[in-house]
């Protein structure tokens, strides 16, 4: 049996990833602090407890479950929080990552599976964005991850490291069986919020109205968090299937790109309810368009998203019912 170790897997595209992974029939180890992370969304193999920076404790796992791949999700993620707090995102995204690296290069396990982001494109030159497209990080938060990148790529010219970085365009939805889905505290994604709007009569945020796009609000390509966690199993089952070293780089996206303001209509449409939007400044860091290129993946992973952006809010709305039923 093949056994991935996945990092942050206590997280919410790791925990979708870990079901992925576990339903091809390979055995899922979860290792997370659970700084951010929530137990109860480990449900497809044994949880460790510890921070990646536990250089004993990842040499532990390691020969205790001998795993393949890593798949490496634990991170910091707000891109607000990365420009108020920049610190931590260095200390947690690329100081705590060097270390998770280097015991895996010195216990032996060299093929990685790196959770990164579209965010390392920063203002997009060109829509929609390949992997060719210049990486210039708007926000701290893009730069931690494009670090990771360039330390994968370093590990793989001077260590024979095998890895593979994806780059996500705005995750969303739930996994369709209500098994896991969104549990952050605080919550910063715009589905979520939206269904929360539309059911609970909270407010919902727009932040920019005055973008260069069609309504004035940002566009991002929404991609169902079950479609990515699909990839990081193609990835995975492609990655062993190579000679080493090699550093590849792979957008997951649909290729479609949603405003704001269209996503609330959507989420509209779907509760049959009123939202009430407050419009506010930009953020900091927050480019106008962000919408992916993903024939690479395609091509070269056999990957094509399969959820629309319908469904995405379908499965969120059924896992809002059910994180407020089990309150």
């Amino acid at each position: 049996m093949k056994t991935a170790l996945i990092t942050g897997g206590a997280g919410y595209i790791g925990s979708h990833t870990a079901k992925a992974f576990h339903a091809a029939g390979w055995q899922v180890v979860s290792f997370d602090s659970l700084v951010r992370g929530n137990e109860h969304l480990v449900k497809w193999g044994p949880l460790i407890r510890s921070d990646i920076s536990d250089q004993d404790a990842v040499a532990e796992v390691v020969a205790a479950y001998r795993p393949d791949v890593c798949v490496h999700f634990a991170a910091f993620a707000y891109v607000g929080e990365s420009m108020q707090d920049p610190a931590i995102y260095y200390l947690n995204n690329v100081s705590k990552t060097v270390s998770l690296f280097e015991s895996l290069r010195i216990n032996g396990l060299n093929r990685v599976i790196f959770s990164s982001t579209c965010a390392t494109y920063g203002r997009p030159n060109y829509i929609p964005i390949d992997e060719v497209h210049p990486q210039m990080p708007v926000n701290t938060y893009g730069y931690t991850k494009l670090i990771g990148e360039e330390i994968l790529s370093s590990y793989s010219r001077s260590y024979g490291f095998a890895s593979t970085s994806l780059r996500y365009f705005n995750a969303a939805g739930a996994d369709p069986d209500g098994q896991t889905g969104e549990c952050h505290d605080p919550e910063t994604h715009a589905v979520p919020l939206a269904i929360r709007a539309a059911l609970r009569g909270t407010p919902f945020y727009i932040f920019g109205t005055d973008f260069d796009t069609p309504d004035g609000t940002a566009v991002r390509d929404y991609t169902h968090v079950s479609d990515l966690a699909q990839a990081h199993l193609l990835a995975a089952e492609r990655l062993l299937g190579r000679d080493l070293p090699e550093a590849n780089a792979f957008n997951l996206g649909t290729g479609i790109g949603t405003s704001v303001r269209e996503l609330v209509e959507i989420v509209e449409r779907e509760t049959g309810r009123k939202i009430d939007v407050v419009e506010q400044g930009r953020r900091d860091g927050d480019p106008a368009i962000l919408v992916a290129s993903p024939l690479r993946a395609k091509a070269h992973l056999g990957w094509k998203p399969l959820y629309s952006t319908k469904d995405m809010i379908k499965t969120a709305m059924n896992w809002d019912l059910i994180s407020q039923l089990k309150i």
